[in-house]
């Protein structure tokens, strides 16, 4: 064996054994080093000669600077075990922690009788201090690179500098953990699977597939480091999301890799396997429950229909498109102004060499002219209304164009279904038209007010509405957002501290919308999907940073911008007027309203007139419009705005 070998088996052998306990071996690195920095400073002091030093109060000063320092080295994590790591950002916390620790010891010698600390040795100590730590910390990080080089040019296959095969930690000694262990290991793959971690003390101490389970999730930091972990493999498919979350923090915060498994019911049906295992998206920590794609009773619903999709190029849009293919129409009319998107979600759906008949439309949905002769030509059973302009923000200074495609477009689409015997016609409407603070949640507050007048005055045809809150991931929302400003390493921008959105993932919510579209009960009426708990986007952008292996404060950062024009603090959906009532499907809720039929008739009439006084109005005359539809009342910080003081 060479020299290096030797010291490299002896520097693994230390490692081994002080891992167990490198939060009290860091902290007693850094005592002594401070330690040493006092006596050193009160030594050039004197010019090194250590007859005059006086040594009482040096080692007095040094206890104290080690009893102040420790406690703020530990609050502000600076590299406690892991100082491969290190980066500016720690040596700027500890040069913070050193002078607050030496500030405070500075204040406290004032009041100890006969103790000197002159101000010379303090500055000079400070300086030894942060450049003593700093020092350790940039030699354990190069003897660290060193050994994996040495490691991997002469094939070492274990110690400091294992480069031969990945080291895999499980999380989850369950059945999916036990699916892709037995995968792993027979695949061949070049991995060492070091054990599992579960939080069942009864598992503690056994095996599966030969590997032990080692500890719980709070054990990982100690196993992760005495094990030398590169990845954790997390196979908890039906964990809660809060513990989720928890897992994904703590290997943030000791910097390690993971990755995930998929949903339950995949390991149900026992397909889980090596390619399906992915990185961790938000909605896994959303705690959304999965879907079932194929439903029985939506296969008779839309088997052998012709169904058009307005807004068919959109996230809403192309999902539910996605879904009705799957149940077999005769025709799937997706209509579109945008070429481009139109495009490609035709040629997805083409892909899947269905039996459904795939027409891509390009149109506008207020040309009266172009919606009769598609209604004309195709027939359509079922009519998806997804077409809006939803972007709060940019309909507030778009007010013409926001009431012309929402409202107006509605009306058109709805009234040429209605006059071509359509069966059903279901409008996607949102929370923000629930005591609107925008301009966008009043037009389409007013387009349900519209399809409820329908849903009166054209029987022959089953009107619904269903209203939602945010999706993750769709275009123009925060997700993409964030995921674009952390690509671009831009500060995340969250508007407001307490800033709070409901949310649920595209596939659920058209599932949804889809399902409740089957319940009788919200024919004619409003039905609201279950949407869970609100989530705070400060939550969320930090879950983001943390989800991008970025931490924040050091690589990543979040700005607070201000509420935007239109926007809300927090959304709502159940008016104070509205009754949420249950319905035979779980997260389906009917609303119901029993004074809506004078506004109704009312507001349909003042939308009747809109079409020809549309061409004539500002944003100002339109705004100030809106706020005179019955049934409709903008909201700012929780007051309702009139026409005399909209703005």
């Amino acid at each position: 064996m060479s020299d290096a070998h030797r010291w490299l088996t002896l520097a693994e052998s230390v490692h081994h054994r002080l891992a167990h306990h490198r939060r009290g071996v860091a902290l007693l690195v850094y005592a002594s080093l401070i330690l040493a920095a006092t006596a050193l400073a009160s030594a050039f002091s004197v010019g090194l000669d250590l007859r005059a030093v006086g040594w009482t109060d040096t080692v007095l000063m040094g206890c104290l600077l080690v009893l102040v320092r420790l406690p703020l080295y530990w609050r502000l994590r600076l590299s406690i075990g892991r100082w491969r790591f290190v980066g500016v950002g720690e040596v700027i916390r500890l040069a913070v922690a050193t002078v607050l620790g030496s500030i405070m010891v500075g204040a406290l010698a004032l009041t100890v009788p006969g103790f000197e600390a002159t101000a010379s040795v303090m500055i000079l100590e400070i300086v030894l201090s942060v450049t003593l730590i700093a020092g350790v910390w940039i030699s354990y990080r190069a003897l660290f690179e060193y050994a994996r080089r040495l490691s991997g040019m002469n094939g070492h296959g274990s110690g400091l500098g294992d480069t031969r095969r990945r080291r895999i930690l499980v999380a989850g000694a369950g059945e999916a953990g036990r699916m892709i262990v037995h995968q792993m290991l027979r695949s061949g793959q070049n991995v060492a699977i070091v054990g599992f971690v579960d939080d069942d003390p009864l598992k503690w101490g056994t095996a599966i597939h030969g590997k032990a389970v080692i500890g719980s999730v709070e054990d990982l930091p100690a196993i992760v480091e005495y094990e030398r972990v590169d990845e954790l493999l997390i196979a908890m498919p039906s964990t809660e999301p809060e513990k989720l979350r928890r897992i994904v923090d703590i290997c943030s915060e000791i910097d390690v890799e993971f990755r995930v498994l998929p949903g339950l019911d995949e390991v149900l049906r026992g397909r889980v396997s090596l390619d399906q295992v992915r990185e961790i998206r938000i909605d896994d920590l959303l705690g959304r429950d999965p879907i079932q794609l194929e439903l029985p009773e939506l296969e008779a619903e839309l088997r052998r229909k012709t169904v058009l999709i307005t807004g068919a190029a959109g996230s809403i849009g192309s999902e539910l498109a996605r879904q009705i293919v799957l149940h077999h129409p005769r025709e799937l009319i997706l209509l579109d102004q945008a070429e481009s998107p139109l495009y490609f979600i035709e040629r997805e759906l083409a892909d899947k060499k269905s039996d459904t008949l795939i027409v891509p439309v390009i149109a506008d949905i207020l040309d009266a002219e172009e919606m009769r002769m598609v209604f004309a030509q195709w027939s359509p059973d079922r009519v998806y209304h997804a077409a809006a302009y939803k972007h709060v923000p940019m309909m507030e200074c778009n007010v013409r164009q926001a009431v012309r495609n929402n409202v107006l477009g509605t009306w058109q689409v709805a009234e040429v279904a209605a006059e071509s015997g359509t069966e059903k016609f279901v409008l996607i409407s949102t929370d923000k038209a629930v005591r609107p603070s925008s301009v966008m949640g009043a037009t389409k507050r007013l387009a349900e007010l519209l399809i409820l007048a329908f849903a009166r005055r054209y029987a022959r045809t089953d009107w619904h509405v269903v209203r939602f809150g945010n999706v993750l991931g769709s275009a123009g929302s925060v997700v993409p957002v964030f995921r674009q400003q952390i690509k671009n390493g831009q500060p995340l921008t969250v508007t407001h501290e307490e800033v709070t959105r409901y949310f649920m993932t595209i596939p659920e919510a058209v599932q949804l919308v889809l399902q409740s579209s089957l319940v009788p009960e919200a024919c004619g009426n409003i039905a609201m999907l279950e949407m869970g708990e609100p989530v705070k986007i400060l939550d969320l952008a930090r879950s983001m940073i943390r989800l991008s292996g970025r931490t924040e404060g050091y690589d990543a950062s979040i700005e607070i911008t201000g509420m935007r024009p239109g926007e809300k603090l927090h959304e709502e959906l159940v008016a104070p007027e509205e009754s949420p009532e249950p319905t035979g499907i779980e997260k389906v809720m009917v609303l119901r309203n029993g004074d809506l039929a004078a506004t109704l008739s009312e507001a349909e009439e003042m939308i009747r007139s809109l079409w020809s006084e549309v061409r004539g109005m500002d944003d100002a005359e339109l705004r100030d419009w809106l706020v005179r539809v019955p049934g409709v009342v903008l909201f700012e910080d929780g007051v309702a705005v009139g026409p005399t003081n909209s703005k």
